[in-house]
């Protein structure tokens, strides 16, 4: 079966609806105005592509996944008790492109001129909605750095469609859960349901080990 690093990074728009072009913050912070949505400059979608998940045309992402490795973030969402021990974990339930269901956690792209934070908490509101309440570190550090290869077998993990490189985080949240775009649902485990060969079975990617890996970085895995 194919497997896919999950890539959420749902279309911005502006008050009104409109869709926006998501660099256009970036270069307002510049002093340069936005490039109008669909204008045909590389990085904004094409006429008739503003639902594309990124912030490249289908094509330009596919070109720069064949030459260059990939930033992504990933999280796996933790609850905690009164003196910070993980007692939960939370594992998506998400469907892919393809139309498959799997196990899997909160990841993403990292956006030209976004920080480490902002890209973790933006992944995190998108597949666990905004009422989660992430409780991020003054300066985010990763457990480990998971390097996906298409070539089955190069490392633990493993995507199909590219070289991508992840710093990969444990966050609490403190909120209510209520998962969107292609998270269907979160499934929260015991420290041992999740570290469960059973779990990792239905995990993609080899993600599985990584979930192994975050609850061994906080002292969770018995």
């Amino acid at each position: 079966m194919p497997v896919r690093t999950p890539d959420p990074d749902p279309n911005e728009s502006d008050d009104s609806g409109t869709p926006r072009d998501p660099l256009e913050g970036i270069g307002a912070s510049f002093g340069v105005p936005g490039r109008p949505l669909g204008d045909g400059t590389f990085g904004s979608p094409a006429p008739g592509n503003a639902t594309n998940p990124g912030w490249l045309t289908d094509i330009e992402l596919a070109e720069a996944r064949r030459r260059l490795p990939m930033l992504y973030v990933e999280a796996i969402p933790v609850r905690t008790d009164g003196v910070g021990a993980v007692t939960q974990v939370g594992i998506l339930l998400r469907a892919t492109p393809l139309g498959e269901i799997t196990r899997s956690i909160v990841s993403g792209r990292i956006r030209y001129g976004e920080t480490v934070r902002d890209a973790l908490f933006r992944h995190l509101e998108n597949d666990l909605g905004p009422m989660a309440f992430p409780l991020l570190p003054p300066q985010p550090l990763p457990f480990t750095v998971a390097e996906y290869f298409p070539i089955p077998g190069v490392s633990a993990f493993h995507d199909d469609r590219q070289h991508a490189v992840s710093l990969a985080f444990v966050v609490p949240v403190t909120g209510t859960c209520e998962p969107r775009q292609d998270a269907l649902e979160v499934t929260w485990l015991s420290p041992e349901e999740a570290a469960s060969d059973s779990l990792a079975a239905e995990m993609e990617g080899g993600r599985g080990t990584l979930v192994r890996l975050a609850l061994a970085s906080v002292g969770a895995l018995r």
